[in-house]
């Protein structure tokens, strides 16, 4: 059995008479990858997520997920295997406390009380949540509320997550946390993580990144290669890093900078190194 999240020539309006989200889009994510879908708004990357998780149809191609081709029959079956994180993790809760609202899932799940009492604690632990069991989700703090929603996708064990802008409505200092936190679990649990952002700064951690403009690919690279892009992704509406920013003003002042440096701490190494040669 295929272990992938599959599009294949994929299309899709909201509308009959609209005009198309998705045009013909074609791209694979592997078993254990991290991949990041990022684009504009209005590019089309949210609309790939819901096709995912059985949320939407294609009008047009197919979406398979480990092989089986996504449709109304087997859309239940489907989201056993795909997770979703929603920007707004409010929307998510139903529980009036963070345990209730972890073994929720599980429960519509039908899963064995005694797993139950063992998944809760182990997915809260995941992401360093196990000390607010018994609070109510609506008091915790932003980033907080993401990881007990984290948590709650966790437990039922899903071979793919989906990030859906789940950072969006968070801080700078959050949205590292909670990126430091799935890429901990996706490390450890062999996850297949696919976050969806229109936000460059969070793809430098992943593995691959599909840049969507208009409805279709637009590029397909390693972090690395996207940002070797800048003019192009400017030009598309994705704000360039300042990182990426600072490297192009150094070439311009004839300061040899190799690689595309994805944080500050790879700019300071490479500065470090050319100032040792001089």
């Amino acid at each position: 059995m295929s272990e992938q999240v599959e599009f294949r020539n994929v299309s899709f309006r909201y509308q009959e008479d609209a005009p198309r989200v998705l045009k013909d889009v074609d791209f694979s994510i592997d078993r254990g990858e991290w991949v990041a879908i990022i684009g504009h708004n209005g590019s089309g990357k949210s609309t790939i997520a819901k096709l995912m998780n059985g949320l939407l149809f294609a009008e047009s191609g197919e979406v398979r997920v480990s092989g089986e081709v996504i449709g109304e029959e087997n859309v239940w079956d489907v989201r056993k295997q795909v997770g979703m994180v929603f920007q707004n993790p409010d929307n998510q809760f139903v529980g009036t406390t963070v345990r209730d609202d972890v073994a929720f899932g599980m429960e519509n799940r039908g899963i064995p009380r005694e797993d139950m009492l063992r998944k809760v604690p182990e997915s809260l632990k995941a992401v360093q949540m196990e000390a607010y069991e018994e609070h109510e989700p609506h008091r915790l703090s932003g980033g907080q509320k993401q990881r007990v929603a984290i948590a709650g996708v966790l437990a039922v064990a899903p071979d793919y997550m989906i990030l859906d802008e789940a950072t969006a409505m968070l801080d700078p200092k959050g949205r590292q946390e909670i990126l430091e936190t799935v890429r901990n679990v996706q490390q450890e649990s062999d996850l297949t993580l696919i976050t969806i952002t229109h936000d460059l700064n969070e793809i430098v951690a992943a593995d691959r990144v599909i840049v969507m403009n208009e409805g279709e690919v637009w590029f397909e690279g390693t972090p690395r290669e996207v940002f070797s892009h800048k003019e192009a992704l400017s030009r598309i509406g994705l704000d360039v890093p300042f990182v990426a920013k600072l490297t192009e003003e150094l070439r311009s002042q004839g300061v040899h900078v190799k690689e595309e440096p994805l944080n500050h701490e790879e700019m300071v190494e490479e500065l470090w190194n050319l100032r040792s040669k001089m």
